[in-house]
Order: C-alpha cells, then structure tokens, then sequence
C-alpha cells in the first residue's frame, strides 16, 4: 500500500494538549447519561486549557431521527458547553460527521488486513449478528484464508466484510483512570465486524479510527463499554499508535438496579427543563452523579466546575438519581438568581395563570422567588388573580390568627372605607392602615391581615401576604373582593 496518505494523515494530527470530544448519535433526545459525558469531556478540555470537540457518530443509519443534530447544538448550547471544533465550526481534522469520512475507514481497514490484524469473512450472517459480533471465532473459515484467496474472491465480486483477528492465546491489558489496569484472556473476545457490508464502519472500529486521527488524549465513555475496551487496544497495537487515557463513567441509575431509561420514563436533560428545572441547576447536580470534588459543597457554576475537575474525584460505582435531590438545587439555584433574571424566567409560567396584563409579572414573581423549587409549580400558585375563586367561608376561621367569621366579617367592614379612602395604594401604605387598625382592635396584626388575604385571594395558600397581593390587585379589585367576602359573612 502507498503509505504516504497515511502518513500525510498522520502529520495533520494535532499534539501537545488535551483533546477530548463529545461524539453522540443523533437519536433525539439527550438523556442525562449523555450529558453526563458531555459534561464531564468538556471539563477535562477547560480545566487543562485544552481543546474540546463536537463530533456526529451517524453511522448506525437505521436509529438516525430527523432534526436531531440540531438537538444536540441547541442542547449544547443551552448548557453553555461550547466546542472549538466541530460540523459548524470545522477545524484541521475534518470532517467532524461519521458519513462525511466514510473514504478513510475502508483505507485504514485494508491497512489493517495487510498488517495481519484483520480479515475478509465472506460467511452469510444477518446484520445484527456482524453488529453484535455474536460468532464464533473458531468456528469462522475465512480466518484462515490466505491474502491472495481473500482477494480474488473479493475481486470476483463475493460480498464480505471486515473482521478484526483477535489473538488465540495471550491476554490483553489495558488501563483505565478510573478502574485501573484490567487484563482479558483473548479467548474470551470475538472477532468483532470493523466493516460491514454496505462499506460504513461499526461504531468500535470508527471510534478509533476517528480518535486517533483528532488526536484524542482522552475518551470519556460509560462503562459499558469496559468490555470492548480491550479490542481497541489491540486495534490501536494493530496500528502502532499511542493509546489514549480511558475515562470510563459507571451508569447513571433510577434505583440501586435499574438503569434509567427513556422507555422506562426517565427523563431526558429537554424532560428536566420542561418541567421547569433550570439548566445550571441540572448541569450542577449532573456533575455530582458519579463525581465528588471532595469537602462539604454542594453548589457549584460551570466556571468553579471547571477549576476544581478531577477524574481521581470520580467513582466506580453507578450513581442514582434522585429527583429531589435535584429539587433542592433547583431551589437554591432560583433563591440565588438576581430578581430580574428570576423575573424573565418565571415570566412565562406567570401567565400561563395570570392573563390580566394589568397585573406585574415581575411584582408577582417577587413573590415567587423564595417560595419557588421549580418553575412548573408557578401557575397553580396563582389561579386567584385573575379569577377570585369561589371559597368556603370556612377559610376565615384560623386558630393562630385568632379569627373567625364574626372577627373577619368585623375586621372588612372596617378595612373597606379605610381602603376606599386610601390615596397612595403601596406596601407601606397599606402595611400602615392595616397595623393600625389592629392596634385600635387591641389585636395582633395577623388578626386584620388574615382576613383581608383570604377576601382577596380566596385561598388559605398563596405566594405572599396581604399586603403584597393588595398591592399588585390594585385598589378596585381589592375593593369589589373584599365587598363579595362581607356578603359572604353576612
């Protein structure tokens, strides 16, 4: 063979820092083992100052979904992941999608038979059997073909595809950053398909073949992928090429024995935003799924993760996930935000429940801030403002208030001219005639502010006190309100 290409190909590989990538399928649909991997890759690349890559594995045709490319940029991009090189941005070891290099696997493959490390097998197997690599080494004629029976049968036409000839006695050992050195007997690994039939690669012999040639220093993978990590060794002696340092992540669990699982219904990263879980907060607890950075804290931003990311901090053991505890992030996470920014977040979940534009969303999610864990509980906090509901009288009698339907019913029929004669309609205002009505009732202020919340709002919960809901109903509405809870009492 002309070596030149080859090593042409080898003089474009860029060296002398870190390199990591993201590869994904484009299935649809991020779920949090994925992100997991992202994260945990572009972490790697950013605290050594090194280079982080986008790559698109399409080369499993048959589970391609339309649009789902774009779900992985804008799912990327959401969680601030940003890439150096990659299909938009291009870069000197192109191109970054599987199809798109299609030419270089057969190349590498024929360099590979001639080296003696794989074969031609021209035996019928469905497709599932040549993905699986469910046959039987020993079992296999082509093996044993010479190269020039293998390459006039090739040339005659004959159908085949390509095998990777594993050893028949020996071991292999390979090391992991996480797990260690593991050794393998050989008899035990198949002599997996590198190319099919339809000339595109299997995934375990493009992610080499792709890694070698970007210069990847580490893969990140689940450790699922442990047991075909002795084949691409043998792939990568095959070649003479410097391994890269294995980072395999232990799965991320519903409970101590099932995996999660789209199928299942666990949630992918788009479920968790969806049901109004912000995106720091997710990319934080996501972190914690499998890595501890050591010490007590809990709460990290993407730049303090990026500082203090170490692959000894993670485990061996799979992580499960508990959505409470992501809750929790959550709700740290939003008590943190700046009032303006929780403002244009909760904005849309406002309005699911308030339509009145009359009323303030950013007055209203002033309100929501610190009562807030996610973003989906918003609207059934605030089913009130536009529609006073129709409550049980019940509601006014509250023990620690000390009120009941006689005192409430007294507490509005003096509040109301109070109110009507009010001039400036603010916090303090109304804070000011509400404490001083108590005080002439030689009653505490709960007694004046229990009864005035429940008229205007008509519910025992809500997200503030009677103050904050009167302001932001507004001086008429309160009034008509507060006119319907007398006749109610009367």
């Amino acid at each position: 063979m002309d070596m030149n290409w080859f090593e042409e190909m080898e003089r474009r590989i860029p060296k002398g820092k870190v390199r990591t990538r993201f590869a994904p399928s484009p299935t649809g649909y991020m779920h949090v083992g994925n992100l997991r991997t992202a994260l945990y890759t572009w972490l790697i690349a950013r605290h050594s100052d090194g280079t982080f890559i986008l790559r698109i594995e399409d080369t499993d045709q048959g589970r391609l979904v339309e649009g789902a490319v774009d779900v992985i940029y804008k799912t990327m991009a959401q969680c601030h992941l940003d890439h150096d090189e990659g299909p938009d941005l291009g870069g000197p070891v192109g191109p970054y999608i599987q199809t798109e290099r299609r030419p270089l696997y057969g190349k590498y493959a024929e360099l590979l038979v001639e080296r003696g490390h794989a074969y031609r097998c021209f035996c019928e197997k469905a497709e599932s059997e040549e993905d699986s690599g469910d046959f039987g080494r020993g079992d296999d004629p082509c093996r044993s073909l010479t190269g020039e029976e293998a390459q006039a049968r090739a040339d005659a036409g004959e159908p085949f595809v390509i095998r990777q000839r594993i050893p028949h006695e020996g071991t292999t050992t390979f090391h992991d950053e996480i797990f260690g050195d593991i050794t393998v007997e050989n008899t035990t690994l198949d002599d997996q398909v590198l190319m099919k039939r339809d000339g595109l690669p299997t995934y375990n012999f493009a992610n080499v073949i792709d890694d070698h040639l970007m210069g990847i220093t580490h893969v990140v993978r689940g450790s699922e992928y442990l047991s075909s990590a002795p084949k691409y060794n043998l792939l990568y002696q095959g070649f003479g090429w410097e391994i890269p340092k294995y980072v395999h992540c232990s799965p991320v669990m519903r409970d101590a024995h099932n995996k999660m699982s789209k199928r299942h219904g666990d949630p992918s990263y788009e479920d968790l935003i969806a049901q109004g879980y912000l995106t720091d907060a997710v990319l934080n607890y996501v972190a914690l799924l499998g890595w501890s950075p050591g010490g007590e804290q809990e709460i990290y931003s993407l730049d303090q993760l990026k500082e203090v990311f170490d692959l000894h901090g993670i485990s061996k053991s799979p992580a499960i996930f508990d959505i409470e505890k992501l809750r929790y992030f959550n709700s740290a996470y939003i008590r943190a935000m700046s009032p303006e920014a929780f403002a244009a977040v909760a904005e849309p979940y406002i309005r699911q429940a308030v339509k009145d534009e009359r009323y303030d969303a950013a007055a209203i999610a002033a309100l929501l801030q610190q009562r807030t864990e996610v973003l989906t509980d918003i609207p059934e906090k605030l089913d009130f403002f536009d529609v006073l509901p129709d409550y049980d009288v019940e509601l006014f009698t509250h023990k620690k208030s000390k009120s009941d339907a006689a005192s409430s019913l007294e507490v509005l029929q003096k509040i109301l001219p109070v109110f009507e004669a009010l001039g400036p309609w603010t916090d303090d205002a109304l804070l000011d005639v509400m404490v001083k009505l108590a005080e002439e009732m030689g009653a505490k202020n709960a007694k004046v502010m229990w009864p005035v919340r429940i008229a205007a709002a008509g519910k025992a919960v809500t997200p503030g006190g009677a103050v904050e809901i009167c302001r932001i109903l507004g001086k008429d509405e309160v009034l008509r309100r507060l006119r319907i809870a007398v006749e109610k009492l009367a």
